[in-house]
Formats: C-alpha cells, structure tokens, sequence
C-alpha cells in the first residue's frame, strides 16, 4: 500500500520529470522541491532538484537528448 506520503512525492515527481524532459527546469525544479519537503529523505527527486539547478545555471545545447552527463565523480 502507497502511503499518502509517498502518494504526494509520486505526484509532484512525476510532473517535474515531465517539466524537467520539457526543459522546464524553473518549473520542475519547485515540482521536485515539493517532492522532497513531502519526504526529505526522496534520492530521486533530491537528484533532480540538483540537475534542475545546474541546468537553470549552465542551459545544455539546443539539440539536448536528455541525457545528463556527470562532469565530476
């Protein structure tokens, strides 16, 4: 059984990737921030709030596929 916790993350996550995938990372980013205050301890959407914020500051180029490459171990 899904708790009503995890009921929210899901919702919120979900429509950050969708926002995120949009290249929408002002959007997703509240989105996947709202993940995380439901849960704080969510890896995945703590992940995306990261990659929202760097792609926010460095864009990646026009013909971006989604991928994000990790510059930095």
């Amino acid at each position: 059984m899904i708790t009503p916790e995890m009921q929210k993350v899901l919702i919120f996550y979900n429509e950050g990737l969708a926002l995120y995938k949009q290249k929408k990372w002002k959007e997703a980013l509240t989105k996947f921030k709202q993940a995380v205050q439901a849960k704080p301890d969510d890896g995945p959407s703590k992940l995306y709030v990261t990659r929202c914020e760097h792609f926010i500051e460095t864009p990646p180029p026009a013909d971006w596929d989604g991928v994000f490459t990790m510059t930095t171990k």
